[in-house]
């Protein structure tokens, strides 16, 4: 079987490094496409052994693009096109059909109640949404409540099946050598209490939520902000302005599986200067060593990617918004509480957490529950569905 993914861009992102990961568990033959900027994940699917092609589209409204993708996908002879991401799936469903593909599978990594991507939902985009929508097999929720959120647009429940994110659990299995290491690379104090905070620099994500909270935590307690993006500017300044700069360490953008041999051409986001170059080299689960707790502020995830990773590495983790988590029993991931959102809730949180003391370091249930092989195999039932309603159609 061979298959096409197409996505809207390969940036360091959740959706992006969740492709890659799915790549190499794939039993399948798979190409990349990617609609804009081949960034870091591209270079790690082509150190991958992966062709990845950028199609090189000019803004929402290319629709010379659309008869491109559609001539690569018929030379490619691909058996099914997946789709990833709002715009790859409105220009890769059309393509697919255009080319002669009816095998086509979306996956919805980013459906919110209120936004999709951090970007305000519109009428016109959920109507672009369903007309695209409806020219595909199915659409893959990455959780329960995005499937519910899809079924509450208008896609038709018997199209939509749920796939979960998947992790390599032992690549986030915790390492005291690595974390002290790391916490070496970073320059941090002995004994400092380290609140992590993992994904894109967006005001969505509401980072600006753990920067106020640490101005009313002891001076021992840093912030570690993995991730790059357009709100980084405005936080540093809300460092300096709540007076905890020098606890706050930004390390740019992290990849969190193996980093590609050449560097990327658009490296991390730049370091302040007495962290400039901190963290080179340092991946994702080297980070998490690094923490003693996670936090994630923002209100709406559709699946909450990094609170899995940081349950994989042990971390006891505060949050607002995690489908991943609230799907499950509360048994199977005893050390993720949720709280309610501002500051001073997750102030009363770290506290709390930090006077429990250490954990065990070691994954819980939820972990090892949302495996990527798990998420793989579900993925080729999909697509051999797709394929055999094709062929009996």
């Amino acid at each position: 079987m061979r298959a096409l993914h197409v996505i809207t861009g390969l940036g360091v992102g959740g959706a992006e490094q969740q492709l890659r990961l799915l790549v190499r568990n794939l039993p399948v033959d798979c190409d990349v496409v990617t609609l804009t900027n081949p960034g870091a994940v591209a270079e790690g699917l082509v150190a991958d052994g992966v062709r990845v092609t950028h199609l090189g589209i000019q803004g929402n409204r290319d629709l010379a693009a659309l008869p491109r993708l559609a001539r690569l996908i018929r030379r490619g002879r691909y058996d099914v096109v997946h789709t990833h991401l709002y715009r790859a799936c409105v220009y890769g469903r059309a393509a697919a059909r255009l080319a002669g593909v009816r095998a086509v599978v979306a996956t919805e990594h980013s459906l919110g109640d209120s936004q999709m991507e951090g970007r305000r939902l519109t009428p016109g985009v959920r109507a672009l949404y369903l007309a695209s929508e409806r020219l595909g097999r199915s659409t893959v929720a990455v959780s329960p409540t995005v499937a519910e959120r899809l079924r509450r647009w208008g896609v038709p429940g018997p199209r939509i099946e749920v796939v979960p994110n998947g992790i390599d659990v032992d690549r986030f299995r915790f390492d005291a050598a690595r974390r002290e290491s790391t916490r070496r690379r970073l320059g941090l104090p002995q004994g400092a209490y380290v609140v992590g905070g993992v994904g894109r620099l967006t005001a969505g994500k509401r980072f600006e939520v753990l920067v106020r909270a640490l101005a009313e935590l002891p001076d021992d307690v840093w912030l570690l902000l993995v991730g790059g993006g357009p709100e980084e500017s405005v936080l540093r300044r809300a460092a300096q302005r709540t007076g905890v700069a020098d606890r706050v360490l930004f390390t740019g953008e992290r990849p969190n599986g193996p980093a590609p041999q050449t560097p990327a051409p658009h490296g991390p986001a730049p370091l302040g200067p007495a962290q400039r170059g901190v963290a080179d080299g340092l991946d994702l689960p080297a980070l998490t060593d690094a923490m003693d707790l996670l936090a994630s502020p923002s209100a709406e995830e559709a699946f909450g990617l990094a609170v899995v990773e940081a349950l994989a590495a042990g971390l006891p983790v505060l949050y607002v918004s995690c489908p991943a988590v609230d799907d499950l029993p509360r048994d199977a991931a005893p050390f993720a509480r949720r709280v309610q959102g501002g500051a001073d809730s997750f102030v009363r949180a770290v506290r709390q957490a930090r006077a429990q003391g250490p954990g065990p370091r070691s994954a819980p249930q939820a972990a090892h529950h949302y495996s990527i092989a798990r998420s793989a195999d579900r993925l080729m039932d999909i697509y051999t569905a797709a394929t055999l309603g094709v062929s009996s159609t």
